[in-house]
């Protein structure tokens, strides 16, 4: 051993930067089909290899490939393609309108929409999502009206939300969507929270909470994570590790020293990393963990391996810290075209089909869309100012009552 070394302290760098070859190498991927599947109620001890693999399903020809495979019915795969199509010509409209003025931000999930679409249409009615602002697929694939979530975007004078939440913020507890907070770290303290009640209450009903990569490296998610442990919350907790923050990459959150997903060790739960843009892989681990939830054998962790192929938001330029090409590169490919080639191959779908889909989503966003413009866009309406003194107590008291007259004249 070294006496009196001169220590040097490790600053982690991505891979590549602007005008670097991209290099996913740390990704260490494996065929489809190979990664294992140990019975949903196994003990967490007999499963500590399986956050160092990878769950895949469909390979390069779009077959679906080992034991992960599921069985879903091709109505059910023709929902969860037209939902993460509706979501990507959502995402693509609304961006527009960012940058013409008509609304402040916008967040855009596209390359993550499996990630939302596949659980949505797992979690039965009267489970709760706890979601992170690029989770709109989830809303998608239970036919939230579109025309609530434009006026949301726009704050006018039809905002569900009574412009009491930024854009993208959305909040629909009737379709087990809980209210966005743009603080991730609270996502999945409140989820466990929620899942403890649940099962306090003699309940049937899971949680599912989503959070970045970057995020894991707040304290709050470590708290949540001893009580899902303690407790054994019915509850899902997926990380989705799109690579970057904000402008930081997974390694300033310890993704360089081993994966998200082997975070569940410590804690004592089952852990699962998964191809994040295999539609059928994230079905069928979501199906796995709830069916462990619902079995009152508590939480798992599931790292969700993905790409933010977009800016983190309207305010950032991706541009000025990865290479141009490192989306393209990515080699986990594209969640819409992965399963678009899967229902191809199985003869469910077809060429013309799909160019019909997103004509018809298309078309169904720009009309959304006017029928929101003429409501009013950005600063044009806004909601009542009266309603700022609704829903704030059950029953108001004198204070509020005498500002609202106030307010009102």
């Amino acid at each position: 051993m070294l006496r009196n070394a001169r220590l040097s302290l490790h600053i982690p760098e991505p891979s590549a930067r602007p005008g670097d070859r991209p290099d996913f190498r740390h990704l260490a991927l494996r065929p489809a089909g190979e990664t294992r599947r140990p019975e949903p109620e196994s003990p967490a001890a007999e499963m500590r290899d399986l956050p160092y693999e990878l769950v895949r399903v469909l390979d390069d020809q779009g077959q679906a490939q080992g034991p992960w495979a599921p069985l879903i019915p091709s109505e059910t795969l023709r929902r969860g393609l037209a939902a993460m199509v509706l979501t990507r010509a959502f995402d693509d409209r609304i961006f527009r309108l960012q940058r013409q003025g008509k609304t402040s931000f916008y967040m855009r999930s596209t390359g993550e929409e499996a990630l939302s679409v596949a659980p949505s249409l797992v979690l039965d009615t009267g489970d709760m999502c706890f979601p992170t602002y690029r989770n709109v697929g989830f809303l998608m694939a239970r036919d939230y009206p579109l025309l609530d979530l434009v006026n949301q975007i726009f704050s006018n004078a039809r905002d569900p939300l009574k412009g009491r939440q930024m854009p993208v913020l959305y909040s629909a507890r009737d379709y087990g969507f809980y209210s966005v907070s743009g603080n991730l770290g609270s996502r999945i303290g409140h989820a466990v929270g929620w899942a403890m009640a649940s099962a306090w209450s003699g309940d049937d009903k899971i949680a599912l909470a989503y959070i970045g990569e970057g995020t894991v490296a707040e304290g709050a998610v470590h708290e949540a994570l001893t009580f899902a442990t303690v407790y054994h919350a019915p509850v899902i907790l997926a990380i989705s590790n799109n690579q970057w923050a904000i402008s930081s990459f997974h390694g300033l959150a310890g993704g360089n020293e081993t994966t998200f997903a082997a975070r569940a060790l410590a804690y004592g739960l089952p852990g699962l990393r998964v191809d994040g843009n295999d539609f059928l892989a994230v079905h069928a681990a979501v199906a796995w963990a709830a069916e462990r939830a619902r079995s009152n054998l508590g939480a798992t962790l599931i790292e969700f391996v993905t790409y933010r192929t977009s800016g983190h938001s309207t305010s950032d330029d991706p541009a000025r810290y990865r290479p141009d090409e490192e989306p393209a590169a990515f080699p986990l490919g594209d969640p819409v075209e992965r399963l678009k080639t899967h229902m191809i191959a199985a003869g469910h779908w077809s060429e013309a089909d799909h160019d019909a889909l997103v004509r018809d989503c298309d078309e169904r966003v720009r009309a959304t869309v006017k029928e929101g413009e003429a409501v009013g866009t950005l600063g044009v309406t806004k909601p009542p100012l009266g309603s700022m003194f609704e829903d704030v107590f059950k029953t108001p008291d004198w204070r509020q009552i005498r500002q609202r007259r106030e307010v009102e004249g």
